[in-house]
């Protein structure tokens, strides 16, 4: 049999690839030589993303200082994969909400700025594609942050700068380009977003996403009211319409920020790896497609990893099967989605502790019974 392997992490378990390696050893210790197996670690464009598609595409990682979301230093750390081609970026690592202590949460200031470096510093390595996930945001300043940091310049109605944070936006009048980086113009650049959501209204960023980056009902009321004046000074002077982009609202409206100012693509994660990784060829030459991940279910149906793997195995007619740590409350939906059948490494009772630590055995064990009934049904 050719086993195209292809899991998203089993977080604070396993990364994709050491997944990936758990499931090989586990069918070869069955099988031998018998099979042939190909790897590919899978992400949806979340946390684990650059981990993936570093391991991939075969990339080195790349660390840098850059400005955090509350204006203080952070370490930054990126991949440049394919060869240097390809920078792969999460926004999280420089403008992250993890990077941000609970009682410090605070998106009236709060800067996409040092997410807006990290690009820069890509640039400065050649690269030519970049891809940019931008889950896990602490901020909802619309991408203001990071177009000042590419050289865009802000001015209120006197004509002072604006500082960083959402806040700030209230105060916009006027907008600059004569300073942006013209080397994005010429590169091909794709968004991770996971997220249909409009800049504005009850369903926009500010509405559905800023409680949990700490603001409270009062700083909502300024939050929206400052990526209003956002949208219309750009509907004005830019002369662009991407309030109801879907996923304009992502990221604390980093989503209409980008496509405002610079030419990218909005695209869900798992399609963006899916490409990347050139899934679609080594499906079409596969007999057997596994997939999983840390916990598999009633939502994983909407975009998640496994369901993006199956659909695009389903292509070919490949058969699909899932793994996870943990299956939960209506997980069954999966296999109306192209995944022929799921399985839980759960053994019994145990601590989360101990689960994470023996999941890559566990993992393991389980390949090995999956392949002891794959040579049953051959035979």
């Amino acid at each position: 049999m050719r086993i195209l392997i292809a899991p998203d992490s089993f977080k604070e378990s396993m990364t994709a690839m050491e997944a990936a390696h758990a499931i090989e050893k586990g069918w070869r210790s069955v099988t031998g030589e018998r099979d042939t197996f190909k790897k590919i670690p899978m992400a949806d464009g979340g946390e684990g993303t650059t981990q993936s598609l570093h391991d991939a595409l075969g990339g080195k990682f790349v660390t840098t200082t850059v400005i955090g979301p509350l204006g203080s230093p952070v370490e930054a750390t990126y991949s440049i994969a394919d060869e240097g081609r390809t920078a792969v970026i999460e926004m999280a690592a420089a403008s992250g909400l993890d990077l941000v202590p609970k009682a410090q949460r605070n998106p009236l200031i709060s800067t996409t700025y040092g997410t807006g470096e990290l690009l820069r510093h890509a640039l400065d390595q050649g690269v030519s594609h970049i891809i940019l996930g931008i889950g896990g945001s602490a901020t909802n300043d619309g991408g203001a942050g990071l177009l000042q940091a590419l050289g865009v310049r802000l001015y209120d109605a006197q004509g002072n700068d604006l500082p960083f944070g959402g806040e700030a936006l209230q105060h916009l009048a006027r907008i600059d380009r004569e300073g942006q980086d013209p080397r994005f113009d010429n590169i091909l650049f794709e968004v991770a977003c996971d997220v249909d959501n409009p800049l504005l209204g009850y369903r926009g960023a500010t509405a559905i996403y800023s409680q949990q980056k700490g603001a409270t009902a009062e700083d909502q009321v300024i939050l929206e009211s400052a990526l209003t004046q956002w949208n219309t000074v750009i509907e004005k002077m830019l002369n662009k319409r991407v309030k109801n982009i879907p996923g304009a609202g992502a990221a604390g409206g980093l989503g209409a920020g980008l496509c405002a100012f610079l030419n990218v693509e909005l695209r869900r994660g798992i399609d963006i790896v899916l490409d990347a990784t050139h899934f679609y060829h080594y499906a079409l030459n596969t007999d057997l497609v596994i997939t999983g991940e840390g916990a598999i279910d009633g939502q994983t149906i909407y975009g998640k990893t496994p369901i993006g793997v199956a659909k695009a195995a389903k292509k070919y007619h490949k058969p699909v099967i899932a793994v996870a740590g943990v299956l939960g409350e209506g997980y069954e939906a999966v296999e109306m989605h192209g995944i022929d059948a799921v399985f839980s490494l759960s053994t019994g009772p145990r601590s989360v502790e101990s689960a994470l630590k023996r999941g890559p055995d566990d993992l393991t064990e389980w390949a090995r019974n999956m392949a002891k009934f794959s040579m049953i049904h051959r035979q």
